[in-house]
């Protein structure tokens, strides 16, 4: 049988060093175009090929991280995930997604069998009723972990998330400048960190103009739950004129429900939504709505995982995106309120 050509008879033939001729094949920066050529070409000329799997087992390393969300349905997580894999596709790392369903027992389940793959690190955003132990039990293993989008309260671990307190803050401000007074938040019915920060958001710009905490109702984030909600809200005796939602999924089901009632948007009642997902510049009016950049949330999140994994014993860090309102056609000025 022929002798198969190894790394160092590549470095032979393009007379570099072995460690050179490593660096190209794994992709490195640090290797000027006309070196990688002629490695490239000597890899050519002698037929070599890469052994992955051997070079994983030298370093310890699968190449391979894990990515857990709460909810694969909602269109926000989708972008999300875009974000995350554009960093890691182009750092040569496979990508694991899991969907939580926002189970804790799923989701440890989901963590120990990427631990059982050898996953090098994973990206977690916490499911409701996760405890600190998510990250006690990651620094016990020695596995790698960011939280994103939401985070466990009292824990140390990498975050990357989106100022939800500034965001829902600055929305509701803005419906106070248009005049209104009554107003409803629409919040999930889930408790964790992002709809605590949302909530918190909404009652300062309430407490800041003397309105109190504000009304809340709390529903399922479903377009269905939403859209049979209009009714109800509509039929308040303390009707609200304006309503802000936890997110763009509950805004557009309430946009549909009361344009099925007969509402005019803007008119007889405002609304807006939180996450400026795509559907909220094609529905009519418009859906006003805080943009959150859940991309880049994907692409940080995956770039400080990077960064963990790289170098274990670096400090604590945390990426937060700031939030945009963008104005559409579904809020205006409070008229004749009931």
């Amino acid at each position: 049988m022929p002798k198969r050509p190894t790394l160092l008879d590549v470095a032979d033939r393009a007379g570099v060093s072995r460690a050179t001729a490593s660096l190209v094949v794994r992709n490195s920066p640090l290797v000027s175009a006309s070196t990688r050529e002629r490695v490239e070409a000597a890899m050519a000329e002698l037929g070599y090929v890469y052994n992955a799997g051997a070079a994983r087992m030298r370093a310890a390393q699968s190449r391979t991280v894990g990515v857990v969300v709460p909810n694969l349905t909602n269109p926000f997580f989708a972008v999300l995930l875009a974000g995350m894999e554009s960093v890691f596709e182009t750092a040569g790392l496979a990508v694991i997604f899991a969907n939580s369903n926002e189970s804790p027992e799923k989701q440890a389940g989901l963590l120990k069998r990427m631990r059982e793959h050898a996953a090098d690190g994973v990206i977690v955003c916490p499911c409701e009723g996760t405890d600190a132990r998510l990250v006690e039990d990651a620094a016990q293993w020695e596995l790698p972990l960011v939280q994103a989008l939401r985070y466990v309260p009292g824990t140390a671990s990498d975050y990357a998330g989106i100022d939800y307190r500034e965001g829902m803050r600055d929305a509701t401000g803005r419906l106070i400048a248009l005049g209104h007074r009554r107003i409803l938040f629409v919040s999930g019915n889930r408790r964790h960190s992002a709809q605590a920060d949302r909530l918190e958001g909404f009652r300062t710009a309430m407490r800041a103009h003397g309105l109190g905490d504000g009304a809340v109702l709390e529903m399922a984030l479903t377009h269905e739950a939403a859209r049979e909600a209009a009714a109800a809200i509509a039929g308040r005796p303390d009707r609200p004129t304006a309503v802000v939602c936890f997110n763009d999924v509950v805004a557009l089901g309430l946009h549909r429900g009361f344009l099925d009632l007969g509402l005019r948007l803007a008119e007889d009642v405002s609304l807006v939504g939180f996450d400026n997902v795509a559907e909220a510049a094609l529905v009519l009016p418009g859906l006003t709505t805080v943009a959150t950049r859940p991309f880049a949330v994907g692409e940080n999140a995956a770039r400080l995982l990077i960064r963990r994994i790289t170098a274990p014993a670096l400090p604590v860090e945390r990426s937060v995106v700031p939030t945009q309102f963008v104005e559409r056609q579904s809020i205006g000025p409070v008229r004749n309120a009931p």
